[in-house]
């Protein structure tokens, strides 16, 4: 799985496809069910392929990327965006509301 941010700049990522040429990138949003495609203009790193491009990506959802080479499939994956650090990431940020008690209570005979 591929973890991006929500941002205007150009993010960067690396993958390994089935062969060391691609000439486009399909994502398709799981949420809306939409694709965009992109050209790309990859970069070999010895058995990599790095793409650095400006996605428009929502924060909290997962996207399907299928790297294409003319119309052949050379490497597909999963894409999830988030703005949080990813060591510390928790699907409850900004949510989970911890309430405390003094748990004090009475037991009536």
């Amino acid at each position: 799985m591929i973890i991006l941010r929500e941002s205007l700049l150009s993010q960067s990522f690396k993958f390994i496809p089935r062969t060391l040429s691609a000439d486009s990138m399909v994502i398709t949003d799981e949420a809306e069910n939409t694709s965009d495609t992109i050209a790309i203009t990859p970069v070999v790193d010895r058995y990599y392929l790095s793409v650095s491009e400006v996605l428009t990506l929502v924060e909290g959802r997962f996207y399907t990327l299928t790297v294409l080479n003319g119309s052949d499939v050379v490497y597909k994956d999963k894409i999830f965006c988030t703005n949080q650090v990813v060591k510390d990431y928790t699907i409850n940020k900004d949510e989970y509301v911890q309430n405390e008690t003094n748990n004090e209570f009475v037991i009536i005979d």
